[in-house]
């Protein structure tokens, strides 16, 4: 039992450091800080409306439907740029391959155009 616990000693050694300097910053951030927020803080932040009501309440599903898009076409650049890089290595069946990825996700957009995913009223 002696020896478990000195092996696990530096673990909670460092875990204690850790959450120490957590509570310090965090106290030092509330002692330092001014609590006087302005007009621009409290502003909404991105959604562009003003916060209203309770958190919880349902929101519309094109604000989901929206990121599900943003996050499928933002993976597409994702691939292209080491297939750019990688294009010489990888040769005509690299391209290829490429090339049919995109045809796939240029159909998926199609489909959402025509369903009218991407018209907002």
């Amino acid at each position: 039992m002696q020896g478990f616990i000195v092996e696990y000693l530096p673990i909670l050694v460092f875990l204690a450091i850790a959450v120490g300097m957590a509570i310090v910053v965090v106290a030092a951030s509330y002692v330092a800080a001014r609590h006087y927020p302005d007009g621009e803080k409290l502003s909404p932040y991105e959604c562009g409306f003003e916060a209203f009501g309770d958190a919880r309440r349902q929101f519309d599903v094109r604000f989901y439907l929206v990121a599900l898009l943003f996050i499928i076409f933002d993976l597409e650049v994702a691939f292209l740029f080491p297939w750019a890089v990688a294009l010489g290595d990888i040769g005509v069946f690299g391209f290829w391959s490429m090339m049919i990825f995109l045809v796939i996700l240029t159909v998926g957009f199609v489909y959402e155009w025509r369903k009218g995913a991407l018209e907002w009223e």
